[in-house]
């Protein structure tokens, strides 16, 4: 039941991020929180296949720079091909899909930092 409670939360909390990214016109736009709570699931499952199928191919990602900008990439592909499959959510290019893709990442880091602050560990 704790990771069921776990995922409804990191899902949510996803969400808040991907709608905020779009409320600053960084390269992503969604429809609206429901979209965003939808984008975020959609999102989540194709880099989980993303990441699956270089598994599978025997890629893996270094570290340092250039890891970085390997997973920045994928990133931008994976928002690419969310922004395929959802009706309420844009990409603006590859460009934008990188925009996106790091401020997702900073929000993100911003909003677990200010939840940690009050006490809610993700």
């Amino acid at each position: 039941m704790a990771l069921l409670i776990d995922l409804i939360i990191l899902i949510l909390v996803s969400a808040v991020v991907i709608w905020i990214v779009s409320k600053l016109n960084l390269g992503l736009s969604v429809d609206g929180y429901g979209s965003a709570i939808i984008a975020a699931i959609v999102i989540a499952i194709v880099n989980a296949i993303v990441f699956w199928l270089l598994g599978l191919l025997g890629i893996t990602i270094g570290v340092g720079f250039l890891g970085f900008v390997v997973l920045l990439i994928i990133a931008a592909v994976v928002l690419i091909l969310s922004d395929k499959i959802l009706p309420g959510m844009k990409v603006d290019g590859f460009l934008g899909a990188i925009i996106a893709a790091i401020a997702i990442v900073v929000v993100n880091w911003l909003l677990v930092w200010l939840l940690a602050l009050i006490g809610i560990a993700l």
